[in-house]
């Protein structure tokens, strides 16, 4: 049975609320295709205390957006019967403060729209009601903006925000697939901090070029002011300019 999903404005309200004592507790974390943006990559590898090139060997898959052209990173959910989340346990989430937008967002879903002449974005919320979830029986109150301050979620759909209009340029500019070299490049601009830190501050001459690599003090330069770096050494390098003129 398919979900029931109904726009939401945001003075709206809704209820729900998930805990231990629901009966279908965690089962919203099996059998899924689990996206991972790169704001999210970078909160749960700080979270874990792993470096982002181990954390992504050990717990995703790397795929190609059919739409995109760009790398794509999910959990991978692997071997267990169940499909579960490798991050589920019986007690509950084991990473809940670093959990992705998608998991604080539910049971809400979050779509935006940019107006090309004025750059603004227009936000579009929907309330996700599947059969199997009794989270809305006897629920907390809630409107959108509540549910957006209770779960922490304003930073991540700011993230979130920059990377939909990164893939917005990639079509506009760079329609169809990259070249190997030129993906490989972006998966690790924007996901693999760790590896983009060492060869921007190496003086790697390729992710250098166009980069403000002069203004960085590496000491200083922490992971989110690290992942905006990549997104922009992304936007000037690879998805604004003609295929001939990329150098990776």
């Amino acid at each position: 049975m398919q979900p029931a999903v109904t726009p939401l404005e945001k003075y709206q309200t809704f209820c729900f609320t998930c805990s231990p004592q629901a009966a279908c507790f965690n089962a919203c974390c099996r059998n899924l295709n689990q996206v991972l943006t790169p704001y999210d990559v970078l909160c749960l590898k700080q979270f874990l205390k792993m470096s982002s090139s181990a954390f992504l060997k050990r717990y995703t898959e790397e795929s190609t957006g059919p739409g995109t052209g760009l790398p794509v990173v999910s959990l991978r959910f692997g071997d267990a019967d169940d499909l579960a989340c490798p991050f589920v346990s019986d007690a509950g989430c084991r990473v809940y403060p670093a959990r992705p937008a998608s998991c604080r967002t539910y049971p809400l879903a979050r779509g935006v729209s940019r107006n090309r002449k004025s750059g603004r974005l227009t936000e579009y919320w929907a309330l996700i009601r599947e059969p199997h979830c009794l989270g809305f029986n006897n629920g907390q109150r809630h409107t959108v903006n509540q549910w957006v301050e209770d779960q922490q979620i304003a930073t991540h759909n700011r993230m979130n925000d920059m990377m939909l209009e990164l893939i917005s340029l990639k079509k506009r500019f760079r329609p169809g697939p990259l070249k190997p070299s030129e993906k490989n490049r972006v998966f690790t601009a924007l996901y693999d901090l760790d590896a983009f830190r060492r060869v921007l501050f190496e003086g790697n001459n390729t992710f250098a070029t166009r980069t403000d690599t002069d203004t960085l003090d590496r000491p200083k330069t922490g992971d989110l002011d690290l992942l905006l770096v990549a997104m922009e050494w992304v936007r000037k390098n690879v998805l604004t300019v003609s295929p001939e003129k990329v150098r990776i």
